[in-house]
């Protein structure tokens, strides 16, 4: 069993928790190349995925229609191929409006739902922020605003505790309303949101386990309750795993190009050795050796 701390992950323990064949995805925004950290995400996913017997949806996030290219989605597709990660898909999000928008249509049915028109602005001077993230007071829960311009749509969350046990750092305790508040599922801009889309798309997939990094153990108990609203009783099973962290203590960001893959590869550097690179940089080896994608199931088990 894996010491506290550890970033490897207890499979025993986490397949008592799944199914025989459990589905997993691994899910990059095409807004950026990918680098270190989405292969250390890359790692983890179909490392467990392989571990557990399981299979792997490769899903483009591309719900920030400003921000995503096409570019950067081939870029993608190719660096997962040179590396030798093979899922199946991909599928996008940008294809699947009617999905979001009958989501949020069933939740308006029961009263769950309502106009917003608050600026970021607003939110901050209201709410302030919370664990770094900004918190929305509920403003407009009780305005009873309809559809217009520049109106997003959020989603009443309860307050109280969400519990779940994520599958490396065990027993959790969150508490949604208080981090984030009423959870914006559409935009002022029209467009989805990023708590909202993942969520229903894991449920309407049928993804048992989520694999992601350690920012985003925060968005964990909002999905779950966003989850059990549309209707999911019984949640994912999470695993968080550590981050590579830039010298200045950040997480990697897309614009580090020394990290970057594609540079990697134009350097000379092979799959293997981009991959160990990766390993070693969260502690899952010693230090950096050639790894191959199929050998990746080793290293994440403690």
């Amino acid at each position: 069993m894996p010491a506290p701390g550890s970033p490897r992950v207890d499979l025993g323990a986490l397949a008592s928790r799944l199914p025989t064949d459990p589905v997993t995805r691994f899910a990059p925004s095409p807004t950026g190349r990918l680098h270190l950290g989405h292969l250390v995400n890359a790692i983890y996913t179909w490392g467990l995925a392989g571990a557990l017997g399981g299979s792997v949806q490769l899903r483009i996030e591309d719900h920030d229609r400003s921000r995503s290219r096409p570019e950067y989605e081939s870029g993608i597709l190719h660096d997962l191929a040179w590396l030798g990660f093979a899922a199946d898909g991909p599928a996008r999000q940008s294809d699947r409006l009617p999905r979001y928008a009958a989501a949020l249509a069933s939740l308006g049915d029961r009263g769950l739902t309502y106009w917003c028109d608050c600026s970021r602005q607003t939110v901050r001077a209201d709410g302030g922020t919370v664990g770094g993230e900004l918190r929305y007071s509920g403003r407009c829960r009780d305005r009873r605003l309809g559809p217009g311009g520049d109106r997003g749509v959020r989603v009443r969350l309860d307050e109280g505790d969400e519990r779940f046990d994520d599958g490396r750092l065990g027993p959790q305790v969150q508490q949604p309303s208080a981090q984030c508040g009423d959870l914006l599922a559409r935009d002022r801009h029209g467009q989805w949101t990023y708590q909202f889309a993942v969520t229903v798309d894991d449920m309407q997939d049928a993804v048992d386990l989520v694999v992601r990094g350690m920012d985003l153990l925060p968005s964990t108990g909002r999905q779950i309750a966003l989850a059990r609203l549309l209707g999911r009783p019984r949640p994912a099973v999470f695993v968080h795993h550590p981050l590579i962290l830039a010298p200045s203590g950040e997480k990697l960001s897309k614009s580090n190009r020394d990290v970057g893959i594609a540079a990697l590869r134009a350097d000379g550097v092979s799959p293997e050795e981009a991959i160990g690179r990766a390993a070693a940089a969260v502690g899952l080896i010693e230090m950096p050796m050639a790894v191959a994608s199929s050998d990746v199931a080793r290293l994440v088990g403690g």
